[in-house]
């Protein structure tokens, strides 16, 4: 059976100013204090699902590494080579 196919009654305690303020939101969109302590859940928890890592594309190329002014050049040298008079 599937998670939303069925309902269970159970009972929470929930501080007096957040049930007001519960009830006023639900009042407010024409839903049932239920379905908004529903929709909190669901989002909170589809927060605490595990995402795909990020994985960054392999975008090199082949070639023979740094060319060698490169390999020679201090970092001062490369800085100014890649930014100019901006560095």
């Amino acid at each position: 059976m599937g998670v939303l196919g069925t309902h269970m009654k159970t009972t929470i305690d929930i501080a007096d100013a957040l049930l007001t303020e519960a009830k006023r939101v639900a009042a407010e969109e024409h839903t049932t204090l239920r379905a908004l302590v529903e929709r909190g859940l669901r989002e909170t928890l589809a927060e605490k699902k595990p995402r795909t890592p990020f994985k960054l594309k392999d975008m090199s190329v082949d070639g023979g590494g740094l060319t060698e002014e490169w390999q020679r050049a201090t970092w001062d040298e490369k800085l100014e080579i890649i930014y100019g008079d901006r560095a």
